[in-house]
């Protein structure tokens, strides 16, 4: 069979267990993962049928801690080897796992405990300066191990059988809770199979790629890469810590091909490149994939101009990993406007707020329904009003279909702002001042206003060295542009750097308005 074909039916795997031993079958002694370390002397690799018999034998030691299927187990560690084998391993077994982001403290590890009800907690020991032992002990955290001092090791005979059903609730993952608590987020094996492999077919991938992780594997986006390096047999390099521009060299070293995270990422690639425009970053590099926050189309430009590759991006969430994606060979249009489109299986439906459907090219609601659905969240009324009476996912999206099928998003409902009445997009305000020299990033934000109901407000990142911007040169540009005079920004703010998150980098607007308010 072609690359292609053997991925498609991969793709049909019930489990992740199951997507595994037959990925280890076809190609044992292929790499999977490559650890980079500081230390290039100290890199480490892991081979797809290490992977399957490793992981069976942490299976095998959790069990004899009295782990068993629809146990809850939360683990909050770093993208490490270690960290893929227990999660693995919990998937061979057929427990409960709730990844929690390594970055997060007493407030948001404690709810996602009580929230799981979770009878397990794996940690790796003292982290970047944090102890997580002692965190949880503060929280009266249950069944805590270290994972990273030694993952637990047992004979694989005293496992069950694998789990045979692939629609199990096995995943609670956490959304990033801004203004309230977090919520946990439903998912099955199936479900996260299903994004993978929309990422997966999109890419155009062969088994000659060299992928890299360089965001927390405890996110949505680690089971979805994961499961798109199982469906075509290539590795990826898994960094610990992400900074620029010292991970260079491990993409360098290992030849990656493709790289990616969201939109941040690609800047700090942008910005590394920069610095010696005629060499270029890495060599190897054919293409740039993410996604979890807007592209501005300059951005795109800029990537394919100046790092000569192609950039491919997407959309997705926590609720849904994979919905849309762009793919190589698409035009340049659609990779500079677009999100892509949805895969086979995957329903758009962009509606009014009563749920009304609305013809392409007219802008809506984004609701989805299909098998990377999640089956809601922890607390039957939390899912309730996110489902409408069809079984779409209410998104809080934005945005409209082109008449070949591609998705747009203009914006999130709450990024919609609203002054005198008229309807505002933040986002094409941002895409605009994406291309205004002085501009390393920016948010664009709506503030109470007295007056006018709501303003708007401009928050920018300059890159080093520039010129502090003004707010007269900031409107005089957006006219130049041809920006109607009532989306005209009326207040400006210079900040450096953006409030963002620790996982794909996003910036958090709701930060930049409780501060500016």
């Amino acid at each position: 069979m072609t690359d292609t074909a053997t991925a498609t039916e991969l793709s049909r795997s019930r489990t992740l267990w199951e997507l595994i031993t037959r990925r280890a079958a076809l190609t044992p002694d292929t790499t999977v993962l490559i650890e980079a370390a500081e230390d290039p002397t100290a890199d480490r690799t892991l081979t797809f049928g290490e992977l399957r018999d490793r992981s069976e034998r942490v299976a095998a030691g959790l069990y004899d801690m009295g782990v068993r299927p629809g146990t809850v187990v939360a683990w909050q560690l770093p993208t490490r080897i270690e960290t893929v084998l227990l999660s693995v391993a919990l998937a061979r077994i057929g427990a409960v796992q709730t990844p929690v982001i390594p970055f997060y403290r007493d407030r948001e590890v404690g709810f996602a405990l009580r929230e799981a009800k979770a009878d397990f907690l794996a940690i790796p020991g003292v982290w970047r300066g944090h102890d997580y032992p002692a965190m949880a002990r503060r929280l009266g955290a249950r069944g805590v191990f270290d994972a990273y001092a030694s993952l637990p090791d047992g004979d694989p005979a005293v496992l069950p059988p694998p789990p045979a059903s692939g629609t199990d609730v096995r995943w609670i993952y956490w959304t990033s809770g801004t203004t309230s608590d977090p919520k946990g987020v439903l998912h099955t094996d199936r479900s996260l199979i299903a994004g993978g492999s929309c990422l997966a077919h999109a890419l155009h991938l062969t088994p000659s790629d060299v992928g890299s992780m360089a965001f927390p594997y405890a996110h949505i986006a680690g089971p979805d890469y994961t499961v798109m390096l199982l469906l075509y047999g290539f590795p990826a390099v898994l960094f610990e810590k992400f900074a620029m521009p010292d991970a260079l060299d491990g993409y360098r070293r290992h030849g990656v091909t493709v790289a990616g995270g969201s939109t941040a990422f690609y800047s700090m690639f942008l910005t590394e490149q920069r610095k010696a425009p005629d060499v270029p970053l890495i060599p190897t590099l054919r293409l740039l994939a993410g996604g979890g926050a807007p592209k501005p189309p300059e951005i795109y430009h800029a990537v394919v101009r100046e790092l000569g590759c192609q950039l491919t991006h997407g959309y997705g969430m926590t609720e849904v990993p994979m919905i849309t994606m762009g793919a190589p060979d698409d035009t340049t249009e659609n990779l500079a406007t677009t999100e892509g489109r949805p895969p086979e299986g995957m329903s758009i439906r962009i509606t009014t707020p009563d749920g009304t459907p609305l013809p392409a090219d007219t802008d809506g609601e984004v609701r989805l329904r299909g098998e990377a659905v999640c089956q809601g969240y922890l607390g039957r009324e939390r899912s309730a009003e996110v489902f409408d009476h069809d079984g779409y996912l209410i998104t809080g999206d934005l945005g409209h279909l082109t008449p070949d099928g591609y998705l747009v998003l203009t914006g999130r409902s709450k990024d919609v702002i609203i002054r005198k009445g008229e309807n505002i997009s933040a986002k094409e305000i941002e895409d605009l001042l994406h291309r205004l020299p002085g501009v390393a990033d920016v948010a664009v934000i709506g503030l109470p206003d007295q007056i006018r109901g709501e303003r708007v407000c401009a928050v920018i990142e300059q890159p080093e060295g520039a010129a502090p911007l003004t707010l007269p040169q900031l409107t005089a540009y957006l006219r130049t542009e041809g920006l109607a005079t009532h989306k005209l920004p009326e207040q400006l703010e210079l900040l450096t750097p953006l409030p963002r998150n620790e996982a794909l980098r996003k910036v958090l607007k709701y930060k930049l308005r409780e501060r500016y308010a």
